[in-house]
């Protein structure tokens, strides 16, 4: 009992510290002309990351979410109970994170893991991953 709770403790420190210079060393946010990041926006607007403060992995993403510069809705999934949590699982079927949910209208796609999460937000809205796509064709 005792050690699992000096875990957390120390889990939760390492992670709130990594939180803080992940935020202190920001990435620097793509430029885009007005249209281009309305277009983004909008693509973004159907998006929502379930994740937790403190997990590497959430970080990873924020990060890339910022690099990006697209305005994807944040979803605390931590809290036990939580109305957030119980979605997650209840309809992305588990309880990890980070988790994008990507709503196209009909359907809805779960991406659980942090890797294709940050490939599928890099080829959605990366400009030169995009200028590259169109001049290898």
């Amino acid at each position: 009992m005792i050690k699992a709770v000096l875990l957390k403790i120390f889990r939760e420190g390492v992670g709130g510290l990594m939180a803080f210079v992940s935020y202190i060393f920001s990435p620097r946010k793509v430029k885009r002309d007005a249209d281009a990041q309305k277009l983004a926006n909008e693509k973004a607007a159907s998006m929502s990351m379930y994740q937790y403060f403190a997990c590497p992995f959430c970080i990873k993403t924020r990060r890339t979410v910022r690099k990006l510069n697209v305005p994807i809705e944040y979803r605390d999934a931590q809290i036990r109970g939580g109305e957030h949590r119980n979605t997650l699982e209840r309809e992305g079927g588990k309880i990890q994170v980070p988790c994008l949910r990507i709503d196209d209208g009909e359907n809805t796609t779960w991406l659980y893991d942090s890797k294709a999460i940050t490939a599928y937000l890099n080829q959605t809205f990366d400009p030169t991953a995009q200028a590259s796509d169109t001049a290898s064709v």
